[in-house]
């Protein structure tokens, strides 16, 4: 299937094995997703290559469908999933092994559907925040997020859970260079707001009526001077002076809302 068209049967005739433990870390070059809404839209991402899944029998029945006859399977007890995961993990009965996603370019988003936002994070190094902007980009039909390669989480189970899915759907591009990739969103006509506490212009007024990129650095330390310098304008959002600032996903998804609503 593509990733927004129907779903295909996931439940069925899984695996041969019964009670086997893993190792508690990948193999090597592949990444280890856990949870139901994560390992579901992986399993129904065609893009993805599938090495293995660890499950409990009600995590397979929690599927919204069938798995194809031969898919590799290991059932195994609650305990046992646990030691596949990060610590505490919650996994839902539910753990897959695959091949990372395919490395993607920022030109293939450039010539896409430009009326879709980009959000660009600098140096968001959290997994959980990574994951969440990642849930609200989907939400809101953004085109893609942009990182850096060096100073951005690696694709794995903690992103993937807090994307709830939406890994499988947003292409995440990660380059090397950030201000020479803003030069080429610029180039592309798109209009660059930064978010920054301290800046004059709130976001709304900020917009314009053709393609953006929403650019938003770091909790704490925000946008790096260069990153800045390679925006069209600082805005912020206009929240309350009782709060001296928000959760970088929590502004990006307030953003995305903006951004979806200035059309209607």
């Amino acid at each position: 299937m593509n990733k927004r068209g129907e779903k295909k049967n996931l439940r069925g005739r899984a695996g041969r094995n019964q009670g086997g433990r893993g190792s508690g870390r990948a193999s090597a070059g592949a990444v280890r997703l856990w949870g139901r809404h994560a390992v579901e839209a992986a399993l129904l991402n065609p893009a993805r290559v599938h090495r293995k899944l660890w499950a409990t029998t009600e995590g397979v029945e929690s599927l919204s469908g069938e798995l194809p006859p031969a898919f590799p399977v290991e059932y195994a007890g609650p305990e046992d999933l646990a030691r596949l995961v990060a610590r505490d993990a919650p996994h839902q009965g539910l753990v897959l092994e695959c091949e990372p996603l395919e490395d993607l370019h920022l030109v293939d988003v450039l010539d896409g559907d430009s009326t879709r936002p980009i959000v660009v994070l600098d140096q968001v190094t959290d997994p959980h925040n990574v994951g969440a902007v990642l849930r609200s980009a989907a939400a809101f039909d953004a085109a893609a997020i942009v990182t850096q390669d060096r100073h951005a989480p690696p694709e794995g189970g903690v992103l993937a859970k807090s994307a709830s899915g939406a890994l499988e759907i947003i292409p995440w591009v990660r380059v090397v260079n950030l201000a020479r990739a803003l030069e080429e969103m610029a180039e592309a006509g798109y209009w660059r707001i930064g978010l920054a506490g301290e800046a004059e212009e709130d976001f709304a007024s900020a917009l314009p009526s053709g393609p953006v990129a929403i650019v938003l650095g770091a909790e704490g330390e925000g946008m790096r001077q260069n990153i800045a310098a390679h925006c069209d304008t600082l805005a912020r959002l206009p929240i309350s002076s009782a709060m001296e600032s928000l959760n970088v996903s929590n502004a990006a998804a307030i953003a995305l809302y903006a951004t979806a609503m200035r059309h209607r």
